[in-house]
C-alpha cells in the first residue's frame, strides 16, 4: 500500500483561462483558415488590389452565396471609414477590447462566459489581422431571402456576435445572474439585520 495524496484540485482561474485561449485560437485559426481559402483558392487573389477588385457572387443555395466585400467598418460593415485613421482607430479599438476581455477572463466563474469571452476575442484579433494585412476585413458570406441581403460577414464576425450573445445570455439568465442575485440577496439581509 503506498500513502499517496489524491492530486490537488486546479483552480477555476487556469481553467477558465485555458478555454477561453482555446477558444480564441481555434476561431482565430478557422477563421484565417477560410479567409485565405476564399480569397486565395475561390477568387484568386495573389495580393488584394487596392480592395477595388470585383468577383461576381457564387450562389451556394437559393438563400446564401459568396460575395467578396472588403470591409473598412466594424462587424457587418458598422462605422465603415476609409481613411487610415479611422483603420488604425478600429485596430487600437479591437485590441483595447480584447485585452480587457482577456483581463476579465481572470475571474470568470463559469465556462460558458470563458468560452464566450474567448469567441469574441478569437473573432476580433481575426478581423485586426485582416487590418493589417490588407487594410480592411474580408468579408465572404452573404445572407439573403425575398430580395434582402443580411451585410456581409465571415467566420470572425459570427463568433463576435455568438460570443456576445451568449455573455449577454450568462449576465442575464446563468450562472452569473444567479450568483449576483444571491449576493445582492446576502447584501440586503446583512443591511436589515
Amino acid at each position: 500500500m503506498t500513502d499517496r495524496l489524491p492530486p490537488a484540485p486546479v483552480p477555476a482561474g487556469p481553467v477558465r483561462w485555458r478555454l477561453a485561449l482555446g477558444i480564441a485560437l481555434a476561431v482565430f485559426v478557422a477563421d484565417q483558415l477560410v479567409k485565405a481559402g476564399i480569397l486565395y483558392g475561390l477568387f484568386g487573389f495573389a495580393v488584394p488590389a487596392g480592395m477595388g477588385r470585383w468577383h461576381p457572387p457564387i450562389e451556394v443555395t437559393p438563400f446564401f452565396n459568396l460575395v467578396m466585400v472588403w470591409n473598412t467598418g466594424v462587424s457587418f460593415g458598422l462605422f465603415a471609414s476609409d481613411s487610415e485613421a479611422g483603420r488604425w482607430a478600429l485596430i487600437a479599438l479591437a485590441c483595447a477590447i480584447s485585452a480587457g476581455l482577456a483581463w476579465w477572463v481572470r475571474t470568470v466563474t463559469t465556462p460558458l462566459l470563458a468560452g464566450s469571452i474567448g469567441a469574441v476575442v478569437g473573432g476580433a484579433i481575426g478581423n485586426v489581422v485582416d487590418r493589417l494585412v490588407y487594410g480592411a476585413v474580408a468579408d465572404f458570406f452573404d445572407v439573403h431571402a425575398f430580395g434582402y441581403h443580411w451585410p456581409a460577414f465571415n467566420i470572425a464576425d459570427s463568433a463576435i456576435v455568438v460570443g456576445v450573445g451568449l455573455i449577454l445570455y450568462d449576465g442575464m439568465f446563468g450562472a452569473s445572474a444567479r450568483q449576483a442575485r444571491a449576493d445582492a440577496g446576502i447584501r440586503r439581509k446583512e443591511r436589515q439585520s
